[in-house]
Formats: C-alpha cells, structure tokens, sequence
C-alpha cells in the first residue's frame, strides 16, 4: 500500500461525493436562499456537513446494506419526504407570487420576517434526512468504499466528506455575491418560483417512484 493509493482512494472519495451532492435538489435549493438572504449561514453549513459526514461514515461502515434489504423503510420515508417537499415547494410558489427586495436591513423575502434559527435547521435537517434518495446513495458509497480495501475505503469516505464540506461551504458562503441581483424583487420571484417547481417536481418524483 502506498501513498498513490491513499491519494487515489481520496480524490475517487472527493469525486464521487462531489458527483452525488452538487446537483439541483431541495437541500441544496435552500441553502443557496439562506445564503442569499444571510440567514444563519454557518448553523446551515455546519448541519449539512455534519450531517453528510454521519450518512458517509454510515454508508462505509456497511449500513447501506442494510438500508437496501429494508425496502418497507425507504417507502415509508418516499412519502414522509414528498408530502415535505411538496408542502415547501407551495410555500415557494406563495413567495414568488409577493416578492420582495433585499433590503438594508437583511435579505427578506417572508412578509418581512426573517426564518428562525431552529426553525432554519429543523428544515435543512428535514430536507436532508428526509429524502429517501439519500439513504440510496448510502448503499452507492458502500459499495465503491467496500470496494477500496481496507483501510482505503475510510480514505474513499474521508474523500466524499471533504467534498460534502467543500460544496457546502461554497454554495452557503458563496450566495452573498449575488446579493446585489437578488435587490429586485423579479430576482426573488424567479429563485423562489425555481425552488417551487424543483421542491414540487422531486416530491411528485419520489411519489410516482423517480
């Protein structure tokens, strides 16, 4: 076992968990508005992290198998998840109808009203834990991990959550340039009606069994 092949491991790791984390779904959704609004942004960040941390080192520590060989589970949390994103894609859709500017005072699109510390990480927390396409990505991670050998398959996971840290800490940190765009009203009415029809469409997905 050499060094190429602790650092072959943990760039597959970071690639791989790079591949499954940046793509549009609902968490990432919001933590780009939090961002946007500056909301709680390092809570948000750290939750996800920790959160994809936890789901990686399950993931390698075979608890994917067992997620597979549980179906009943992942029905079960389809629908709990659908009916979550759903009712949070409504709220989006509600947003974009009365839009508002980022104001001196903070980016506020909500009546005015910024969103709550424990109301902000009881959604990321939902919109992570939540999604049953998760728990499949557990059983994906397990499986290319297995494949490294041990011990390469904790350097595979080290991998994925530098990744997962990486991503997150761009998309949260990052959204504050785009604050002088989001000052128009119409700018909030075009991300909240995306979030809208993406929230909607993965719930109907997980439904229609996507």
């Amino acid at each position: 076992m050499t060094f190429t092949d602790f650092f072959h491991s943990t760039g597959l790791g970071l690639a791989t968990g790079l591949a499954l984390i940046v793509a549009i779904g609902a968490q990432n959704a919001f933590v780009l508005r939090q961002g946007i609004r500056g909301e709680h942004i390092g809570p948000i960040v750290a939750v996800c992290a920790l959160s994809d941390a936890v789901l990686i080192g399950a993931g390698v520590l075979g608890t994917g198998a067992l997620i597979t060989a549980a179906p009943a589970a992942v029905v079960v949390l389809r629908y709990v998840g659908a009916a979550f994103l759903v009712t949070y894609g409504v709220m989006a859709a509600r947003r974009a109808l009365r839009p508002q500017a980022l104001t001196a005072e903070g980016p506020r699109n909500d009546g005015g009203a910024k969103r709550g510390l424990a109301a902000s990480v009881t959604t990321v927390l939902a919109l992570t834990w939540l999604n049953p396409h998760v728990y499949l990505d557990i059983a994906l991670i397990g499986s290319l991990a297995s494949a490294q050998g041990t011990p390469l398959q904790w350097w595979f996971g080290a991998g994925a959550m530098l990744g997962s840290i990486l991503w997150f800490c761009s998309l949260g940190f990052g959204a504050r340039f785009l604050r002088g765009f989001f000052a128009k009203p119409l700018s909030w009415r075009f991300l909240d009606g995306g979030i809208a029809v993406t929230m909607i469409a993965l719930g109907a997905g997980l439904v229609l069994g996507a």
